[in-house]
């Protein structure tokens, strides 16, 4: 099961269904199931007291994953920052809606074992993201 909360008052996705139905796509594409996974769309602020309580980390980002996958089943919860993933899309002149649905991706890919800390990683986690972009174009 594939769910979005909201801890600000101001945001809220439109085509739910659209965006669940493009990350079951990608899921079945990799071979994998849906487990739990929670998307949570926040800001900043929230965002960055988590990435200092669960990661001693003190600076923004877009995305925090917590992954509780077993197997093949892929659970987990997703943070996002909707103020970094509207600022990403300024500075990449980039549409909200495909630096969000980025976003979302890349969240996924890290719930199924995809690291972006190493160089040669990042570039393999790169192609995955732009795969499928362009395989979920609306």
């Amino acid at each position: 099961m594939i769910r979005l909360f909201y801890e600000i008052p101001y945001f809220q996705i439109q085509e739910k269904s659209f965006f669940i139905k493009e990350i079951c796509i990608l899921l079945n594409n990799e071979g994998m199931y849906i487990g739990n996974i929670n998307y949570v769309f926040c800001n900043d602020n929230f965002l960055l007291d988590m990435n200092k309580k669960y990661l001693q980390k003190n600076f923004y980002t877009d995305v925090l994953s917590f992954n509780y996958s077993i197997d093949k089943w892929i659970s987990g919860d997703i943070f996002i920052s909707v103020d970094r993933v509207l600022e990403n899309s300024k500075q990449w002149n980039q549409s909200f809606l495909v630096e969000l649905k980025r976003v979302m991706i890349h969240a996924v890919l890290h719930l199924l074992g995809y690291d972006d800390q190493k160089k040669m990683d990042k570039k393999i986690m790169k192609k995955k993201e732009e795969f499928y972009l362009n395989l979920l174009k609306k």
